[in-house]
């Protein structure tokens, strides 16, 4: 850890304001596949009894139909959100016949692109927007990409904390301009040693052929159903997955909350003559929102992404330049299919130990030649992470992951107690021990693990999850969900439903005005 960031945790350890980040919230946003008994993305359409998928608060979807996305309040204590994820789980299985969640991030058996269907959100021009948007990333990427899985974590640090690291930094600026400017630190920081993540919580070293149409990709042959990289952690995050090619010239800073959004809104009103051929709307047929190098922010797939809460029909880089950056999505964690939530309360703590310890460190512009620098290391990590010896780029030369991996371990054991402060347990300095131990001992990581179940059992990749998935439906079958909380639940879906009815009834703008509205939106406050 450099000396700045090594003062700034000495300060914040001493301070009499014990406890400063119990006040950080947490939220978690999990995706996952409907499947059929045979390993088929479900054709079935999003269960009534589950709600709007465009207006309930804690139920949706993400691209597909068949791909469901839960979404737990933001929490102050990482066992509530996990706890309320379980109520969703049990309330969703209830309610989805004989399908199963698949717990894997990479998808199930995929017969094309037409077996992807895309995410339905009724008439109304804001669900047609949502729509429309979808079918523009098949008509640019295709519907496979589409249909990987993550978990998003959703983390704020609280007031209280702000304020006391302002005095302590002895920064005069705007509150909440400081707070921005801290964030994009986190953000380059986590950029730079995020790799981390896939590495140690990585669970896609796999990959059935039909996800790639039978192309090899580069990858290896695990068996006749079954591509995969020996070393590999996580190929969600590779150049197959959210990591796309497509998207390889866009440069979006990350140095400061104006050179984001001015890159993101250049992005957006910037045509891109490929897309352009596309066409937006056919023969009457809606193909895409708009023929520019992104339709809508969210088409950017980062690694991380600086968020503030957007009011009704806001533009995200509007609500940026309002309110400034409230939160940070942090978007680099595969499903694990051996937690029956996909991600465990351990990997949370570690993660939430590693984001203070971006926050903390000191963190310069990120130049061109460091992007090319991370972005080859995530690369790397994604494919080959656990080769032993494998050299990452830091700047002066290439360095061994698992060398750079203890040193940031060994700094998270001084944040780990930071965290610990005013608690009985110890859960943040147990997980940073427990993944410590992962650096030294990769065999321990779930990629691994993937693949030692699937040679010791003599599985291919669709076998692997198809019974982790069984698994973990009985789990959540068993888990019964009291009266109040099955009638919370229910009534959510009610009132979902009817917002949605609402919705569509005021309705008064034709599709083609109420796009030319959003798009004429500046993200200037």
């Amino acid at each position: 850890m450099v000396r700045n960031a090594e003062k700034r945790l000495a300060r914040l350890l001493s301070t009499q304001q014990r406890g400063l980040l119990r006040g950080s919230l947490k939220g978690l946003e999990k995706e996952g596949l409907r499947v059929d008994r045979n390993g088929h993305i479900a054709q079935t359409p999003h269960p009534r009894a589950l709600g709007s998928s465009l207006t309930h608060p804690w139920i949706t979807t993400d691209y597909s139909e068949a791909l469901l996305e839960f979404i737990t309040p933001p929490e102050p204590e990482i066992a509530t959100a996990l706890d309320c994820l379980r109520d969703i789980h049990a309330f969703t299985y209830q309610n989805i016949g004989d399908e199963l969640l698949w717990v894997a991030s990479m998808p199930c058996i995929v017969g094309g692109d037409a077996s992807i269907p895309i995410a339905w959100y009724g008439e109304s021009n804001v669900g047609w927007m949502k729509h429309v948007y979808r079918r523009g990333l098949d008509w640019r990427y295709g519907r496979a990409m589409q249909a990987i899985s993550g978990v998003h974590f959703n983390y704020s640090f609280g007031m209280a904390f702000w304020e006391v690291l302002q005095a302590h930094d002895g920064d005069r600026r705007e509150r909440q301009v400081f707070i921005s400017d801290a964030y994009f630190g986190l953000i380059r920081n986590f950029q730079r040693f995020g790799w981390l993540i896939p590495f140690l919580f990585g669970a896609s070293p796999a990959v059935c052929k039909s996800f790639t149409g039978g192309e090899s990709c580069g990858f290896q042959e695990f068996d006749a159903y079954t591509f995969y990289e020996p070393y590999g952690t996580s190929l969600r995050m590779s150049d197959v997955g959210y990591k796309n090619k497509a998207q390889a010239g866009l440069s979006i800073s990350y140095n400061d909350l104006d050179a984001y959004v001015e890159g993101l809104e250049r992005a957006i009103n910037t045509e891109d003559p490929e897309w352009a051929r596309i066409g937006t709307r056919v023969n009457g047929e809606w193909r895409q929102l708009s023929t520019c190098v992104l339709q809508i922010e969210n088409e950017y797939y980062g690694f991380v992404r600086p968020k503030a809460v957007a009011r009704s029909g806001e533009k995200p880089t509007r609500a940026l330049r309002r309110a400034g950056v409230e939160y940070v999505e942090i978007r680099a964690l595969d499903l694990d299919p051996f937690a029956p939530l996909g991600v465990t309360a351990s990997q949370l703590h570690f993660l939430e130990a590693l984001l203070v310890y971006c926050l903390l460190e000191d963190s310069p512009p990120i130049s061109a030649q460091e992007q090319g620098r991370i972005n080859h290391n995530q690369g790397q990590v994604a494919r080959r992470g656990r080769d032993p010896e494998l050299l990452l780029q830091d700047g002066r030369g290439g360095v061994r992951l698992r060398d750079w991996a203890d040193t940031i371990c060994q700094d998270l054991r001084c944040i780990a107690e930071l965290l610990d402060q005013t608690r009985e347990d110890t859960p943040y300095g147990d997980a940073v021990r427990q993944y410590h131990a992962s650096v030294s001992d990769p065999d321990h990581t779930p990629s691994a693990r993937v693949l030692d179940d699937m040679r010791t059992l003599g599985e291919n990749f669709i076998e692997f999850a198809m019974r982790q998935s069984t698994l973990h439906e009985t789990t959540f079958k068993n888990h019964p969900l009291d009266a109040v909380t099955r009638e919370r639940f229910e009534a959510a879906s009610r009132e979902s439903l009817e917002q949605q009815a609402a919705i569509e009834h005021s309705d008064t703008l034709a599709f083609e005005d109420y796009l030319a509205r959003y798009f004429s939106q500046s993200a200037v406050s």
